[in-house]
């Protein structure tokens, strides 16, 4: 059985051509177009503004004219990770998607529902002639998971809506009315390199891989193991014992993806290659054992043999570099003092790549409190200062903060608890939601988030529950029937 036959029919269908789309972080081009024209085919208004975000409109249903305009709201893009043995390309390949029991899933990488959900909901609510509903305008924003940068490029006077509904959360049931902010945390080194003189010593490789990752934002509070943190305490261990050299370092590859896999080329003394492998498979043990009941002991740990570089990083440089790479905050630092369950501040030391002479090392810092997340971003910046690396903070924005008298809320919840007889979840959340930034060119837009149920987003083992989307797309529909008249 293939997705598009699942049902709701309409909603797998568009999903399922978002899946035949590529569409990573960085090359939208594609989606976008095919959206304008999706938009066009089905009689509505569509364009591209100058952000890259997809706009498209579409009027009011026959009895509904009267109401208020709403704004239905996704990204396109979609965070491209996969196996190390996956031969996958984002900008070229479609996902390939496969049901196992009650979830959809993808062959070796992300799937995409997030937030591929959202926008096949905005597709099928501009296609679908059973939908009664107020004028729509739907806003599909470019690069939310690299920077959130089509909702920082759209124009004060693009929309027109007074309501917004934003389809990207993760857990069906549940209301989201405010969220984290975000500031990328940037280190970068330049070094001169030493030559590499071989005699009396071998290479090695070592792997690290097998790890869940997951979304910084929504699985930061898991404890899930990082595999740049776990890197450096085997290397910390190594360089300072004398049993190793390193020459190059890299893992992680998304700023919002917690690290899943790591590499390190070493340079080993022949007499202690013994010792070196028995280092990393205690280590191996040891990660193995503390993750026990978080990773199911599937942390891959492993040292093979590898040709000889020519140059490595020299001692000093090297020890700096890990040093700060082991003392840097990563995980959760504070949760919300008056809301315990909901983590406040966090970091993600997401990227690590040294090597070739040069340094550089990535962290994403959130938290809903601006004075928490300059704490964060300040502590970070010293500790990497010490290693004679240049900090900068790029991309931040401030938290979404929720509005507990939101008139948009107090609807949704009364329609939610009418057709599914219980109440959502009305929640504030940690991961990074475009609302608050939207909400700076519209501050007197009434904003609410919610979605189907996803699992793992950011990771290759990212899935969707099927039952949820129908309840999700139900929902939807019944919303934008019960959008206020116009005052």
């Amino acid at each position: 059985m293939e997705i598009f036959e699942l049902e709701p029919k309409l909603m797998w269908k568009n999903f399922y051509m978002l899946t035949q789309t590529p569409r990573p972080s960085g090359h939208t081009e594609k989606v976008a177009q095919m959206l304008v024209d999706f938009a066009k085919q089905h009689g509505a208004e569509a364009f591209i503004d100058d952000a890259g975000n997809v706009v498209m409109r579409k009027g009011a249903t026959p009895g509904y004219e009267n109401r208020e305009t709403a704004v239905l709201q996704a990204h396109m893009d979609m965070v491209p990770q996969k196996l190390k043995e996956s031969n996958h390309d984002f900008v070229n390949d479609p996902i390939q998607t496969y049901i196992d029991g009650e979830w959809v899933k993808a062959k070796g990488t992300t799937l995409g529902s997030d937030d591929g959900m959202g926008v096949a909901a905005a597709m099928s609510i501009i296609e679908d002639e059973t939908a009664e509903h107020g004028p729509i305008e739907v806003l599909i924003t470019k690069d939310e998971e690299t920077g959130m940068f089509g909702a920082f490029g759209l124009k004060a006077d693009t929309l027109k809506g007074k309501y917004l509904l934003n389809l990207d959360s993760e857990t069906e049931g549940e209301i989201t009315i405010g969220c984290a902010g975000g500031m990328d945390v940037v280190c970068t080194l330049e070094y001169q390199e030493a030559d590499v003189d071989p005699e009396g010593k071998t290479a090695f490789r070592i792997n690290l891989k097998g790890l869940r990752g997951g979304h910084s934002g929504l699985e930061i509070n898991e404890g899930r193991g990082n595999a740049n943190k776990l890197m450096a305490r085997l290397l910390f261990a190594a360089v300072n014992t004398g049993l190793a050299t390193l020459c190059s370092w890299s893992g992680g590859d998304m700023r919002n993806a917690i690290p899943r896999e790591g590499e390190a080329v070493v340079l080993v003394p022949e007499e202690k290659v013994e010792e070196m492998k028995a280092l990393v498979e205690k280590c191996h043990a040891l990660f193995n054992f503390e993750f026990s009941a978080i990773e199911n002991g599937n942390i891959e740990l492993t040292i093979e043999p590898c040709d000889m570089p020519a140059k490595y990083i020299p001692t000093e440089i090297q020890e700096n570099l890990i040093n700060a790479v082991l003392a840097a905050h990563d995980g959760v630092l504070r949760f919300i003092p008056t809301i315990p369950d909901i983590v406040e501040t966090s970091s993600n030391l997401s990227i690590i790549t040294i090597g070739n002479g040069k340094a550089s090392i990535a962290l994403l810092a959130r938290s809903s409190s601006d004075s928490m997340k300059l704490y964060l971003c300040n502590s970070l910046k010293a500790c990497f200062s010490m290693a004679g690396m240049k900090v900068k903070f790029e991309g931040g924005y401030s938290g979404w903060q929720p509005n507990t008298k939101s008139p948009l809320v107090k609807m949704m919840s009364e329609v939610y608890e009418k057709m599914y007889g219980e109440k959502p979840l009305v929640q504030v959340c940690h991961a990074g939601l475009e609302c608050g930034i939207i909400g700076v060119n519209y501050p007197d837009m009434d904003m609410a988030s919610f979605g189907p149920t996803l699992r793992s987003p950011h990771t290759p083992n990212e899935r969707c529950l099927i039952p949820t989307v129908g309840r999700f797309y139900d929902y939807v529909k019944e919303l934008l029937k019960n959008i206020p008249e116009k005052c």
